[in-house]
């Protein structure tokens, strides 16, 4: 029985469907939607009752306010966007066929990767695809992930991860990094060279320190030393420069960033006897979706370019 109600599903659920669907749940409203989509509110509701009425469960509860997916309908967003990401894959290497330049490609990047990486990778592809849209969200790798997981993301640069890794996710690894302290030019502790010295100063991290691998923690464990009591957590490296630029805080940074002339005009390396975190940096895919024609040129160009700065060591 559940067998033939899936064929059922599979052959009447409607493309337009699922589309409308993801519109009122993005805009956050049927009249929203309707204005997104180009078409009357009372067919936006059409819809999305048929759709409703095809998997015998609520998807979305509507009130004065707008739409709101229920749990059903928010278990349903995840697969749905998948399905819409699918047919515009499809119709992107279909379009290369008959030798055209449409389609577009996003791709998540830390702030490592887009100064070091993006910089380089993104003109390169654009030498290939002069006209195909692009799309670069800019954040810490673990958020980013979700999204190369529903295919919001085609792909997603980060570190390796210290936990099992999704099994629907693949990680390949790209280049390695070591991990420094640095501070302000001048700061009163530049001439510690011992972490246990720098256990009561003000940290900053970019890593969520309740996520597994938070570096500070890791470091300060690594050396058999409690973490620091005083760790600000910021998601944004240039808001990390700024920061110690004007205060007295430390940081865990990577060599490679701190020797860009944004960061080194402003900060200096304190040198400690500890060796400190290295990481390895990657691309996140995933498991069982093919990349397009466009996304695969421009995972290769980031490849590529990634491959250049491990040389450059």
């Amino acid at each position: 029985m559940a067998r033939c109600y899936f064929v059922n599903l599979t052959v009447t659920m409607r493309l337009n469907q699922i589309r409308v669907f993801l519109a009122v749940v993005q805009s956050g409203g049927i009249h929203a939607a309707a204005r997104v989509l180009g078409v009357s509110a009372p067919a936006v509701t059409k819809s999305l009752r048929q759709l409703e009425e095809e998997l015998h469960v609520r998807l979305l509860n509507r009130t004065q306010h707008g739409a709101v997916a229920t749990p059903a309908g928010r278990a349903f967003v995840a697969r749905a966007r998948v399905v819409q990401s699918e047919l515009r894959k499809a119709e992107e290497d279909i379009s290369h066929f008959a030798g055209g330049q449409m389609g577009s490609v996003a791709f998540g990047v830390g702030p490592t990767h887009m100064i070091l990486i993006v910089p380089e990778a993104v003109p390169q592809f654009r030498l290939q695809y002069p006209t195909v849209r692009v799309r670069i969200v800019e954040g810490p790798h673990l958020p980013l992930l979700p999204l190369v997981r529903d295919e919001t993301l085609d792909f997603a640069l980060g570190l390796r991860p210290e936990l099992k890794l999704d099994s629907g996710l693949v990680f390949r690894p790209l280049f390695r990094d070591d991990f420094v302290v640095a501070a302000r030019k001048g700061h009163p502790l530049h001439g510690a060279r011992s972490l246990a010295r720098l256990a009561d100063a003000q940290w900053l991290t970019l890593t969520p320190r309740a996520s597994p691998g938070g570096l500070v923690d890791q470091a300060f464990s690594s050396a058999g030393l409690p973490a620091p009591p005083s760790v600000i957590e910021c998601e944004s490296f240039n808001g990390i420069v700024a920061l110690l630029a004007r205060a007295d805080m430390l940081t865990l940074t990577t060599r490679r960033l701190l020797a860009t002339p944004f960061a080194r005009d402003l900060l200096q390396e304190i040198p400690l006897a500890e060796r400190m975190p290295s990481i390895t940096h990657g691309i996140f895919t995933r498991a069982d979706a093919r990349l397009t024609k466009v996304a695969a040129a421009m995972a290769k160009a980031v490849t590529l370019a990634a491959r250049r700065l491990a040389r450059r060591e």
